[in-house]
Parts: structure tokens; sequence; C-alpha cells
């Protein structure tokens, strides 16, 4: 039975977290506005909070210095592309693992997610040679193909909370049916875990567009998303504070409102099964 909360409790707490969320949006408020400044202003010291003087020169140049277009298409289609295949594969190993378990699925399972743990740059030696002679560097197909990797432990993690909640009993009614297996997972279990497989899909295409690491080190003219397309801005030369916010905006600015619009969505697959 749920205890009832007061309404000053329930105040305190809305505060507290508009607090929290005001810290940890300032960063990115900062940098949007910094966008809007000139490089003199952005270095004033005290700092100015809103420009002094509002120019959108900064995104001319950056356009104009990067092409920013074919940046963010390379990104589109690492971060859609790495996930729907990831989909491919996460959806039936999720699948076995929620209704044809073994003795060591939980151990696999946290197996799997151990290895989000890992630092990246202790693998960095030998997957740079396999691309290499693969000839997979600074190509679409590759950064596709690592992303995919590295994010498939969670794919499979979430898919498998959520197949967990849906009833077995419906699996078994549509088997004594003559449902094959492909038919059960298409028919009977995909359209009743949507929810989950779309707040999968979203959170995956978050974490692909924002990856740096890997993009960074495998990718450098032709492959390279809009991840690199930032770091392009600090160079040898200086920092230029409002081109590189300038491009920072641009580059966050889709993330952004994606996940404005599927902020339900994703706090609901990310919470999913973790109160019971």
């Amino acid at each position: 039975m749920a205890r009832a909360v007061s309404p000053q409790k329930k105040w305190t707490f809305t505060i507290l977290a508009w607090i929290v969320a005001l810290i940890l949006f300032f960063p990115i408020l900062w940098t949007i506005l910094t966008a809007f400044k000139t490089e003199g202003d952005a270095i004033l010291f005290p700092p100015a909070f809103l420009p002094p003087h509002w120019t959108l020169e900064n995104f001319f140049e950056v356009q104009a210095r990067s092409d920013y277009f074919r940046h963010f298409f390379n990104s589109v289609v690492i971060s859609v592309g790495s996930t729907l295949i990831g989909l491919l594969v996460a959806v039936p190993a999720a699948w076995s693992m929620a209704f044809a378990p073994t003795r060591r699925t939980k151990d696999i399972l946290m197996w799997m997610l151990s290895t989000k743990m890992m630092p990246a740059v202790g693998v960095l030696v030998p997957i740079y040679l396999i691309f290499k002679n693969l000839g997979l560097l600074d190509s679409l197909a590759g950064l596709t193909g690592i992303l995919m990797l590295i994010n498939l432990p969670i794919m499979v993690w979430m898919l498998y909370t959520y197949f967990r909640e849906i009833p077995v009993d419906i699996l078994e009614a549509s088997r004594m049916d003559g449902a094959v297996l492909w038919k059960e997972i298409v028919y009977v279990l995909l359209p009743m875990a949507i929810p989950g497989i779309a707040s999968t899909l979203l959170l995956n295409i978050i974490l692909a567009w924002n990856e740096a690491f890997w993009t960074l080190n495998l990718s450098a003219a032709n492959a390279a998303p809009l991840t690199a397309f930032i770091a392009s801005y600090s160079s040898p030369e200086g920092l230029f504070w409002a081109k590189l916010s300038a491009a920072s905006t641009l580059a966050i600015a889709p993330i952004l409102v994606i996940g404005w619009f599927s902020q339900k969505q994703l706090v609901r697959g990310m919470t999913f099964g973790a109160v019971k």
C-alpha cells in the first residue's frame, strides 16, 4: 500500500527536482548562448550570461568551413543503421533469455552488461588493426557495425526486461494454435512489445549519436559524424569558443528535439521493471 505524501514534501521534492534539472541543463544553455556571441564577447571576464551583441556569424562560418549536412547525414546513417541492425539481433536474443532461460542466462546477461563497464581504449588497438585489415577504416559500414556491437548489451537488457513482463500464456496459446517460432515472435510478441521496442530504439539512437571515442578513432573525412565535426574546432591554433559552441549547438540540436518529444517513452522504457 502506497504511503501518502504530504503537500509540503511534494513541493520540496518538486523544487529539488527543478534545481537538479537546471544544474544539469545549464552547460547546454551556456553553450547555446555562447554560440550567439562574438569571439570577443565569448571570452569576456567576468563572463556575460546573455550575448551583449547577438550574432549568427558563427553559424555561417561553421557551415562555410565544414560541411555540416554531410556530417549530419553520416550521423543519421550510423545511429539509425546500428540501431536497426542491433534490433534484428537483440529481439531473438532477448526472446530466448526471457522465455527459454537456462541456468546460465543470468550469468550471460551480467557478462554482457559488464562489457559496457570496460574502458574502450583497452581494445582500441586490436579493433583498429581489424578495421585496417578489413578495409573498414573511415567507412560508414565499419562505424555502423562497431556502434551496433557496443550498444547491443543495452538493447538485449532492455528488451529482456520488457519481454519478461509479457504473460507467457499468450505465447503458449499461439503455439497451441499452430504458430511457428517466427510467427510467434512477429505476430504475437512484437505487437505487444512495441512500447519497449520504441524505448530501446530511441535510447540506442541517442547513444550512437553521442558516441565520440570510436567515431573519432575510426573515421577521418568520408564517414566522420557530428562528433568529429565538433572535435575539428579544437585546433592547435587555439580554441574559438563561439564557433565551437555554434558547432556543438548544430550537432546536439537534432538529438535534443528527439529527446524532448520522446521523453515520456524514454523514461518509461528505462524504468520499466525497476519496481515490482
